[in-house]
């Protein structure tokens, strides 16, 4: 909370520069992309093949892409894609300030009279928590395309049928708390990371191990948030 904190304080005193952010959003959502949204594809697909043959044997093949839309914004989009980037690029950042701390440089931004956690943790925490909610925005257009595509293959469900299903079922108040859900977890996984870093002390050998538990912690406070979003929300 501290080094959130500082963050949050220097980035309103000026001293964070955009291109600083869009060099990390880059890095952060962009390269990141690609497999987000085949996890949201995959995870949309193998959900409709589970209950598009139930659902049809039911008789109610109509609710089949409504409770995909449902199961996809509120929990499997912000969810994995939030997993997958603090995969990919939480540990990146992990890794990129503990092997900047073990090789001093850290120290010579001190010397320089510049605040180290502001320099070098506002960035990423800025560029995570736009950018997260952006991909996630994007993974859950595909999930719900992906779903379409496999109730069509599989049981020969109508697209019209599928689309009407999640007008029917969406409404607006999922979709902003999921992108809240993505907007927190986006600030988790840099702030968490970049802690993890910035802690690292030693050599090789520790931005490894430093590397490590970033991914492991960032995973427990993103379940722990979810859990906690989840019970204040939908409770």
């Amino acid at each position: 909370m501290i080094n959130l904190w500082t963050s949050i304080r220097y980035l309103f005193s000026g001293s964070t520069r955009v291109k600083h952010i869009l060099a990390q959003a880059a890095s952060i959502s962009y390269d990141s992309l690609v497999i987000s949204l085949v996890i949201a594809f995959v995870a949309a697909a193998v959900i409709a093949i589970q209950v598009s043959k139930q659902f049809l044997m039911s008789g109610a093949e109509a609710y089949v892409g409504g409770s995909i839309a449902i199961v996809m914004i509120r929990e499997i989009a912000p969810g994995f894609v939030a997993l997958a980037i603090g995969a990919r690029a939480g540990t990146a950042i992990s890794a990129e300030i503990a092997n900047m701390q073990v090789t001093s440089q850290v120290d010579a931004i001190k010397t320089l009279d510049v605040d180290p956690v502001g320099y070098y943790f506002t960035p990423r925490i800025v560029a995570a928590a736009i950018t997260v909610p952006m991909v996630v925005m994007l993974a859950e257009l595909v999930g719900i395309a992906g779903g379409l595509f496999v109730s069509n293959a599989t049981i020969g469900l109508h697209p019209a049928r599928y689309i009407n299903s999640v007008w029917l079922w969406l409404n607006s108040r999922d979709i902003y708390i999921s992108l809240f859900k993505a907007f927190i977890f986006g600030i988790l996984i840099a702030l968490v990371c970049a802690t993890q870093g910035y802690q690292t002390k030693g050599g090789a050998k520790d931005v490894g191990i430093s590397t490590t538990k970033a991914a492991v912690r960032s995973t427990v406070y993103m379940l722990v948030a979810d859990f906690v979003i989840n019970l204040i929300f939908y409770l």
